[in-house]
C-alpha cells in the first residue's frame, strides 16, 4: 500500500463503507419484516410495475442468494431474489420496484445504462488489471507500464461515476410509482422504502468516494516517480 496524504481520506472512506453497509443489512433487515399496506410480495409489486409501463414481456425470476436481485437487460429479465421474490414486506417491495427501475429505463434507453452496459466489460477487465500493471511498473521500475495502470483505473473510474444517475434514477421511479399507486399506504411505510432505497444508494456513493481516492493517490505517485 502507498502511504500518503490520501491514505486517511481513503481508511475513512473505507470505515464509512462499512458503516453504510451495515445501515443498510439494519435497515433492510428491519423493513424487511414489517409486511407492506397492501400485502403484495416483491413478485406481484414488480408484475404490477413492468405491467403499467408497458413490459408486459419482462418476467419476473427467483434467483438464488441475499439481495441478489438485478435486473438484466440482456435477458430482459427482472431477478429477484428469494426473500424479495415471496415476501410481502416494505423491503421487498422497494426493492422489486427499485430493479423494474432499471427495465424502464431500458425500455427508454436511458443514456448513461446504455453507456455503461457497452462499458461494464472493458471497465471491469481495466479495474482488475490496473492495480497489477501500476504495482509492477513500480517493482520494474517501468515508468510507462505504471501509468498504463493509471490510465486502466481512470477508465474504470467511470464505471461508478456512470452508476450514480443510474441507480439513483432507478430509486425515483419506484418511489413515485409506490406513492401514485398507493401500494406504500402509511407514512411509515414511504419512509421505510425510501430509507431502503437511500440505504442501497449510499453504497454506490462510498464506491465512487473510495475509486476517486485511489485514483487521485495513483496519478500523485505516479506523478513523484517521474520527477
Amino acid at each position: 500500500m502507498i502511504f500518503d496524504a490520501y491514505t486517511p481520506l481513503i481508511l475513512l472512506v473505507f470505515v464509512a463503507s462499512l458503516l453504510i453497509q451495515g445501515y443498510l443489512s439494519r435497515t433492510y433487515t428491519k423493513w424487511g419484516r414489517v409486511a407492506n399496506p397492501r400485502g403484495m410480495t416483491g413478485a406481484d409489486v414488480a408484475r404490477m410495475m413492468l405491467d403499467a409501463n408497458g413490459l408486459q414481456n419482462v418476467p419476473v425470476q427467483m434467483v438464488p442468494g441475499n439481495l441478489s436481485d438485478h435486473y438484466d437487460p440482456g435477458q430482459k429479465t427482472v431477478n429477484l431474489s428469494e426473500s424479495n421474490f415471496q415476501v410481502a414486506s416494505v423491503a421487498a417491495m422497494a426493492v422489486a420496484a427499485h430493479e423494474v427501475g432499471h427495465a424502464i429505463q431500458d425500455k427508454s434507453h436511458m443514456p448513461a445504462l446504455v453507456l455503461r452496459g457497452k462499458m461494464a466489460m472493458p471497465l471491469n477487465l481495466g479495474m482488475n488489471l490496473a492495480p497489477w500493471l501500476f504495482m509492477a511498473g513500480i517493482f520494474l521500475h517501468l515508468s510507462g507500464l505504471m501509468w498504463v495502470g493509471v490510465f486502466f483505473f481512470g477508465f474504470a473510474m467511470l464505471f461508478h461515476l456512470i452508476t450514480l444517475p443510474v441507480e439513483f434514477d432507478a430509486s425515483r421511479r419506484p418511489l413515485a410509482f409506490l406513492n401514485e399507486r398507493g401500494l406504500s399506504g402509511s407514512p411509515e411505510a414511504q419512509g421505510g422504502a425510501r430509507n431502503v432505497l437511500t440505504a442501497a444508494a449510499l453504497t454506490y456513493v462510498a464506491g465512487f468516494a473510495m475509486a476517486l481516492l485511489q485514483f487521485m493517490q495513483m496519478l500523485g505517485f505516479a506523478g513523484r516517480r517521474d520527477d
